[in-house]
């Protein structure tokens, strides 16, 4: 699981590089929620945008970060991936409550099926507190940041 903790951490620092907060408080699930919006569309990366090269990895990154958020606010662990490293999208939380969930799984759906997969709904249906707050100094107008280096 040390992959998914890694994961999480990279994509925190490229979210935040991008200028989209990423602290793993729940409210940052509103700006992958603005970052997946901004930068793709029912199933397409934005051209020439943050997922337009490296997207399988960056998806994996951002469901990674989805979990961690969840999980460092709702306790749990995660479980599953590291037998089979094809099966990087079946890893899952097992929240402290039982409840298990896939969400590297979900941020794909998001992808395909753009805004009616919302992880801002997501977060909300699983119990955290996402209400708006005056938006942190970090959450301008995205920029290329650390997705630009990444050596895509």
């Amino acid at each position: 699981m040390d992959d998914v903790r890694t994961s999480a951490d990279w994509m925190a620092a490229a979210l935040d590089s991008s200028g989209y907060q990423a602290d793993f408080s729940p409210h940052s699930l509103r700006a992958v929620e603005r970052f997946m919006t901004e930068q793709s569309s029912s199933g397409r990366a934005a051209a020439n945008g943050l997922l337009a090269t490296g997207l399988g990895a960056r998806l994996f990154g951002l469901g990674c970060y989805v979990g961690e958020t969840i999980r460092l606010s709702l306790g749990g662990v995660w479980a599953g991936g590291d037998a089979d490293p094809a099966s990087e999208s079946d890893v899952a939380v097992r929240l402290s409550g039982g409840s298990v969930i896939w969400p590297v799984q979900r941020v794909v759906k998001r992808f395909q099926n753009g805004p009616e997969d919302s992880l801002v709904v997501y977060g909300v249906s699983l119990g955290l507190d996402l209400r708006p707050h005056a938006a942190p100094p970090g959450d301008a107008k995205p920029r290329m940041g650390l997705f630009r280096r990444r050596g895509d």
